[in-house]
This record gives C-alpha cells, structure tokens and sequence, in this order.
C-alpha cells in the first residue's frame, strides 16, 4: 500500500496526480472528504469494488454514493427536474448526500438493486475536489465503517494499521473530524432525511 501525505488546505499536484492514477488503474484508496476519511474508486472499478464490499461486508442493497465535483456531473447520472436541481444548488457543496433517481449510465452494480436509486455527493474539501478535478469523473464513495465497528476511523495511522494490507492507497491528511453526511431521499415529491448528520438541511424540507 502507499500511504501519500498530502496537504489539507494545500493538496500537491503531483501527489494527488500519483492518487489519481491508482483510481484509474482500479484501485481502492481512502481519502478525506468534508466529513471524515472514506473509501473510494474508479466509477467502473470491478477490483476494487469487490475489495469494498468484503472489507464492509456489504450486500447488494447497499446504497452507493458518486461524489462529483459540482452539480452539472450529475445529469449524466441522476434524473433532476428543475425544483430538484433549484435545491441542489442550494445546498452544494455540503455534507449532504442526495439519493436521486439513477440513469441509465450508472452501472447497474452500483445502482440500488431495487430502487433504482443512486446517492450523490458535492464535497467542499480541497483533496477530494483535486482529486475529483484530476479524475475528470466522479468517484464511487462509501464512509469508512467497518463491521462490528460502529465508529468510523479518524485516524490515519490507525487506519493504515488496520487496512493497510487490503487497500492499494491511502492519503493522510492528518485526523479529520468525524461527522456522518446528512442522507436525503429526493426520489418522491418531498424531500424526506433519512438520516440526520453535518449538512442542515432544514430549509429543504
């Protein structure tokens, strides 16, 4: 595993380049994002996904969250009509994640498998953004929860001493906060919180 130690406010260019190219060549690293360290992955990634899902031991009802750079990514992927995007708008970049419609373009592996549904994501932290704007794409996102754990890691040292040996990539950006994003379903006519975290999102309901 390689372990990158990059700048919270500053991100290098070069080392978040070297990050990038392990996304392309599908693997899975854990980064920061607004809220606290997670996992991501090339959108397409096959190895890397599988690696996800037995770390977090999860099923395919999982619900998976692309986190985009800003808002005109999310067309390709999520069906908005224009109340929808008017709140998008309104409440990116935050953590706050919004469970859309899915199109046809998101892989079917990581749409909902009932619902259709995929979770979408702006973050306001400058390494997830660099590494976003190097990828030119979105990234497939989960939090950094392990089974039988219920806190999620802060602590990159601890992280990489607990995964090091099942990712490919981890950035340290020193220990972040933890917070969990705000989930909120958009799938119906009302907005409804699935789950309360950072993001206010009080004037949305």
């Amino acid at each position: 595993m390689q372990v990158f130690y990059i700048h919270p406010e500053n991100p290098q260019p070069r080392l978040i380049e070297q990050v990038a190219e392990l996304l392309r060549k599908d693997q899975l690293i854990i980064y920061p994002t607004d809220t606290s360290y997670a996992f991501g992955c090339r959108l397409g990634a096959k190895d890397a996904l599988e690696k996800l899902k037995q770390i977090r031991a999860l099923d395919d009802k999982h619900q998976f969250t692309l986190l985009c750079r800003d808002l005109s990514e999310i067309a390709n992927y999520a069906a908005v009509d224009n109340v929808q995007f008017k709140q998008l708008k309104a409440h990116t970049p935050a953590p706050i994640t919004f469970i859309l419609n899915a199109t046809k373009d998101v892989p079917r592996k990581l749409a909902h498998a009932k619902k259709k549904t995929i979770g979408i994501r702006v973050p306001s932290n400058a390494i997830a953004q660099a590494l976003l704007e190097a990828m030119d794409e979105p990234i497939l996102t989960s939090s950094l929860i392990l089974p039988n754990r219920e806190d999620i890691l802060d602590d990159p040292f601890e992280i990489e001493e607990l995964l090091g040996n099942q990712i490919d990539g981890l950035i340290n950006a020193g220990i972040k906060t933890t917070k969990l994003t705000t989930i909120v379903d958009m799938t119906s006519s009302q907005p409804e919180i699935v789950r309360q975290g950072a993001g206010d999102v009080d004037s949305l309901l």
